[in-house]
């Protein structure tokens, strides 16, 4: 799956005490020395932990040598054999073709050898320094002098997963077997939970997203550094994606190397990474969910108690330009609907079910957006025309099923679980979503593609096989809904609750269902805005070049941000100001927020 960063003015700049600062060491070179320094003068044995895509066996050679005066042990040999690790998976991966269940439950210590695992802790000693996934385990920590976790982020761990270099547990080389559902449904949280324990007990921290830029801190450091950077408003690395129905807007926004057409990309979200600015020789990067360390802090008591671990909100971007006309089936998202939480804690294990909205940042000739059904329309006919088709073929009437709205700038889609719809294209879409999954898992149910071929990365054509459908998900998901019911329910509606005569401040109309409210900041010079301390906001510029964020009580809690880019605002955040270039033009800030707090 084609994946491409996009690191257009995404630095977190924060204040840190120089002490803090001066305790973070930069390079491969001093980072290893600083390594061997540790182990050599350890009073005991070392543990080197961490996540998925850490390149162990590169950093064991640089120690080895560097000089470090030990024995290295692979924490691979304490895990039962493959064949009982991959029966532990199976229930997680299901028969399900599309989708698993994830294993919220489940912890290393179910898939170690609990004999190998005395035996090596009754041989820990000064000089002994274990290493590998695990190596830190609750079940042995204490019998370490030093542990040293190595992070990786999400997407650097995904690009050695799709090119087959990822290597996983108890194993020491590549396992090329391993499955996408193995990684996003039981190991993700494996890693995710023993990460939780590790990060709060550790005595270094290490980024190690590749070998040639390790840079390590003491805990304290690095505590320091999250704790300060969830007091500010916080963005994020995007990541942009092609796709079948994508366009070419972001030619004129954005320059993303080796991007050859964008479907959409992701601005906001648990699994993306974030970049620090401490005011020192390199910046850090960090996994964004590192900082639901402090969760009463980032999403508030209200979305931290119901959604423990979880993140709830995204952000993407729909890009539908097309410099010459194309057909609607082209330029259109599959017919697609999502679950709702009762239908994900029951099939997939997850919390929280997929609510979504569709906002209208650009319009261009022929803009519309797909959702419901005519009201004379047949569905049991055209379920068995979905499920004769199945993507294989097309369905040439299928507009005489699917309702297609024509769409303006400003125009709110509300798509409570059920409602099949998808953009149709000719239109920039702003997605103000909830998510699902700790892991990021995402859950949309297709049955209907127009039997067309999807986007080839490596030859930049559309010239991949059709997408799968989710036929028995979509229809046992799908409300059926009609267009008097979504012209009455679906279509939301702003209503200004705030107006002053610098800013204002509007709210759209929603459902019981949805879960959180989309709002907008209107401003020329300068909006206010409040979190009010218990709700996160996540904030994209929808009109404007550039606008600054930042504390009413405390300005130098700030960042700033470029037109469709989107920061989190922590629910701790409380009172804010956004404020324009200066230019004279309006602006507007579109933000999601939960609605309980």
């Amino acid at each position: 799956m084609p994946l491409h960063e996009g690191k257009h003015n995404v630095e977190n700049r924060i204040k840190i005490p120089d002490v803090v600062k001066n305790s973070v060491i930069f390079s491969t070179p001093k980072t290893v020395d600083a390594l061997v320094d540790l182990i050599n003068s350890a009073n005991g044995a070392v543990a080197i932990d961490g996540w998925y895509g850490v390149d162990f066996k590169g950093l064991v050679a640089l120690l080895k040598e560097k000089g470090a005066q030990a024995q290295f042990v692979h924490f691979s040999s304490v895990y039962k054999p493959m064949e009982e690790i991959k029966a532990y998976r199976k229930p997680f991966l299901t028969d399900d073709p599309s989708f698993g269940y994830a294993n919220l439950e489940g912890r290393i210590i179910d898939i170690i050898d609990q004999d190998k695992l005395g035996k090596l802790k009754s041989e820990l000693k000064k000089g002994v320094v274990v290493y590998g996934y695990g190596a830190a385990l609750p079940e042995i920590f204490d019998s370490y002098d030093k542990t040293i976790y190595l992070d990786m982020t999400k997407q650097t761990m995904l690009w050695q997963f799709w090119d087959g270099k990822l290597v996983t547990f108890a194993c020491e080389e590549p396992d090329m077997k391993y499955g996408w559902k193995d990684l996003y449904y039981c190991d993700y949280y494996l890693l995710y939970f023993h990460k939780n324990f590790v990060i709060e007990r550790m005595d270094y921290y290490i980024e190690a997203i590749t070998l040639d830029t390790l840079k390590i801190m003491p805990r304290k450091s690095y505590d320091e550094i999250v704790k300060t950077l969830v007091r500010y408003p916080v963005k994020e690395v995007e990541i942009y994606q092609p796709s079948n129905w994508g366009g070419y807007r972001y030619k004129d926004l954005w320059d993303i190397p080796g991007l050859a057409v964008f479907g959409w990309n992701k601005q906001a979200g648990s699994e993306l990474s974030v970049i620090i600015d401490i005011d020192a020789e390199e910046t850090l990067t960090i996994p964004f969910n590192n900082l639901m360390q402090y969760p009463l802090d980032l999403v508030g008591k209200h979305v931290h108690e119901t959604y423990p671990h979880l993140f709830p909100l995204d952000a993407w971007l729909n890009d539908g330009y097309f410099p010459e006309k194309v057909p609607q089936e082209r330029r259109s998202m599959p017919v697609h609907n999502h679950p709702s939480s009762d239908y994900v804690k029951q099939h997939f294990g997850e919390p929280l079910g997929r609510y979504e909205t569709y906002y209208i940042t650009e319009a261009y000739e022929g803009a519309c957006t797909l959702m419901g059904f005519h009201e004379d329309a047949n569905l049991d006919e055209w379920e068995a025309k979905c499920r004769e088709s199945n993507n294989a073929t097309e369905i040439p009437d299928w507009k005489d099923y699917v309702v297609i709205w024509e769409s303006m700038v400003g125009d709110l889609y509300l798509i409570p679980p059920g409602t099949d719809h998808g953009t149709g294209g000719n239109q920039m879409v702003l997605e103000l979503d909830t998510c699902p999954s700790i892991s990021g898992t995402e859950y949309s149910f297709f049955s209907h593609a127009y039997a067309r071929n999807t986007f080839d990365d490596n030859k930049k054509t559309m010239t991949a096989p059709p997408f799968k459908m989710h036929l028995d998900h979509s229809f046992d998901n799908s409300k059926c809904r009609r267009k008097s019911y979504i012209e009455k329910n679906h279509r939301a509606r702003p209503t200004v609750f705030k107006w002053t005569k610098d800013y204002s401040v509007d709210r759209y109309s929603s459902l019981p269902e949805m879960p959180f409210e989309i709002e907008r900041i209107h401003f020329q010079n300068k909006g206010e805005y409040d979190t009010e301390g218990k709700f996160c906001h996540v904030a994209t510029l929808t009109m404007g070049k550039n606008v600054k964020v930042y504390s009413k009580a405390n300005p130098e809690l700030c960042t700033n941000i470029n037109l469709y880019q989107s920061v989190v605002i922590p629910a701790s955040f409380g009172e804010y100001v956004v404020e324009g270039s200066g230019d004279g033009g309006m602006h507007t800030i579109t933000l999601i927020r939960w609605k309980k707090g």
